[in-house]
């Protein structure tokens, strides 16, 4: 037998969580031909000799609904092992949308998401209106990596509503509308339908799904459940530390779980502001499971980080002084900035803004003063990274001086973060390690400016298996390829078994890990995002095709659609 691709000498991770094995993997037509010794010729060899071969990670929460059309490799998930991601989390989706209420869409998506309207403008050609021509159109763009894709509510919202979507509910004949085309979409291979009951517009008014009531996600769910397919994704309330209304909040989603039978998700983050909270979402998932419905968070590897360099954003740039700084080139900003008195005009106002606010328009993630206890100072990729707030009593200055003496010192380029979740490792591990929780909530595509958590998957091996030694290996890959695979139904994905499509990643586990981001200005019109590679991935394939080698794009785009169950059975 010929092979297209054999995979020689690696340690085999297959995914089930079983013992690793020496082996060697050969591949024909997109598919895995074999697993064991191999021989025969082959059109191209990789020698994993010290690395392991495992399946390629599945990232089940991004947002690449918009930037797989100008990003061909699926960066920057690609680069940490990702070959296939579900994009259209939370009810943020560009279908259905008719090009010429494209408008209505992207502002759904710009502040909520932190997701370029320039950028989407001049990157997007807008040839679809129903959810089934939009995954015709993706499918039909060269790719790098495979997708799926929710139809969201609010695009699914405005599509039906129109402006009346932001402000009002749906009559009984749009409601009936929403449910058909969630159906018509289902059947047509998106992998279900999500929703948002949190995110807001740039007005600080609600999205055009958090406008909605209960009772209408409640019938699209169940109109969906009619189907027989599906997955009901949610980004969920905020009970304001209420326990009646997180009492009334749990029973409406048990309900819901039990009597659509629709798997149901959402992400799951722990709180300073409240420390004990997530517990009780995991319970909710006991209760759920009990009662015999089916309901699975997504939990993340690590501190939940705001990104903020001089580079990208800072905190200050609408205030007063820093706003006329900030719009200059930066090597201007070096020489205003190492001017001691408009530094003391800047550190002043930062330090006591006299009662003023001065709001950002950036984004979502980062519009308040900084707490500067919070803030860290992000000289290296991994570690702690030291609080802002001890450096500046060390030295004897205001945190702000410290930030812009910080920041001229490493050329404008050193980032500074803080974590908004997620900060106590303890209660990562133990969201991580709960029966009824997925690794996977990277967000990915949305919030470039501002986060960059495509490397969730990276840091789990680098940081969870192999500092911490908390996992095995085996249990870490099958915690980020088989599980997320299986829960989100890619049943030909996320294990290495004859016949399954060959998505695979060949990694040093001694080396693995992510590299420090950088700044580029790489999106359509220019625009910002920040970016970050990882080390130790020696080989990543996709459907039997390489698609990066150390972690360089090779020139393939071998990725695919991949759809929805109905639509498989289909053909």
């Amino acid at each position: 037998m010929s092979y297209d691709l054999v995979i020689k000498n690696g340690s085999v991770i297959d995914g089930s969580g079983a013992p690793a094995f020496h082996a060697d993997l050969g591949i024909v037509d997109g598919k895995i031909a074999m697993i064991g010794r191999i021989s025969e010729k082959s059109a191209e060899t990789i020698d994993a000799e010290g690395h392991v071969v495992a399946p390629g990670f599945v990232d089940a929460h991004t947002h690449m609904d918009a930037q797989v059309f100008w990003d061909p490799i699926g960066s920057c998930s690609c680069y940490h092992g990702i070959t296939s991601a579900v994009m259209g989390n939370c009810g943020f989706t560009l279908a259905p949308c008719a090009k010429e209420n494209a408008e209505l869409a992207i502002r759904n998506l710009e502040r909520a998401e932190d997701i370029s309207p320039l950028a989407m403008e001049a990157g997007i050609d807008w040839t679809w209106e129903t959810y089934p021509e939009y995954l015709n159109a993706v499918a039909a763009h060269p790719k790098g990596i495979n997708y799926a894709g929710y139809i969201g509510h609010s695009a699914l919202r405005t599509y039906v509503m129109g402006e009346r979507a932001f402000t009002e509910q749906a009559t009984e004949d749009e409601l009936a509308a929403m449910c058909r085309n969630v159906q018509e979409a289902v059947r047509a291979g998106a992998i279900g339908f999500s929703t948002s009951r949190i995110h807001q517009l740039f007005t600080n008014e609600p999205v055009a799904s958090s406008v909605a009531e209960w009772s209408e996600v409640r019938a699209i769910v169940n109109a969906m459940s009619d189907t027989g397919a599906g997955i009901f994704e949610l980004a969920g309330e905020q009970t304001y530390r209420d326990p009646d209304l997180k009492d009334d909040y749990f029973g409406r989603q048990l309900q819901l779980a039990v009597e659509s039978g629709v798997p149901c998700t959402w992400g799951l983050i722990s709180a300073k502001t409240e420390p004990q909270d997530w517990r009780a979402y995991l319970e909710l998932l006991d209760d759920v499971a009990a009662a015999g419905g089916r309901m699975f968070a997504q939990v993340h590897t690590r501190a939940l980080n705001s990104l903020v360099s001089f580079e990208s954003h800072t905190p200050f740039d609408s205030w007063d002084h820093w706003r006329e700084i900030r719009t200059l080139p930066l090597d201007e900003q070096m020489v205003k900035l190492r001017d001691p008195t408009i530094k003391a005009k800047l550190v002043d106002i930062a330090t006591d803004p006299g009662g003023k606010s001065f709001p950002n328009h950036w984004g979502a993630m980062v519009s308040q003063p900084p707490n500067w206890e919070k803030v860290r100072i992000m000289d290296t990729v991994d570690g702690e990274h030291r609080r802002m707030s001890e450096v500046a009593k060390e030295r004897g200055v205001a945190p702000a001086e410290l930030m812009i003496d910080l920041a001229l010192e490493h050329d404008l380029k050193l980032f500074f973060r803080t974590s908004a979740a997620n900060e106590d490792d303890g209660d990562v591990l133990a969201m991580m390690r709960h029966p009824h929780t997925v690794v996977t909530f990277s967000d990915s595509g949305a919030h470039v400016g501002q986060i960059m958590d495509a490397s969730m998957q990276t840091h789990l091996l680098s940081h969870w298996v192999r500092d911490k030694e908390a996992f095995t290996l085996e249990e870490a890959v099958r915690m980020v390829s088989f599980e997320p695979a299986t829960r989100w139904g890619l049943h030909d994905r996320g294990l290495l078994r004859m016949g399954l499509a060959a998505d695979v990643v060949v990694f040093d586990p001694e080396t693995v890990g992510a590299n420090m981001p950088t700044v580029e200005h790489d999106l359509p019109a220019g625009e910002m995002r920040l970016k970050q590679t990882a080390r130790g991935i020696k080989t990543t394939v996709v459907n039997g095709q390489v698609l990066l080698r150390d972690n360089e794009h090779t020139g393939a785009l071998p990725g695919q659609i991949l759809r929805g169950p109905l639509a498989r059975s289909v053909k």
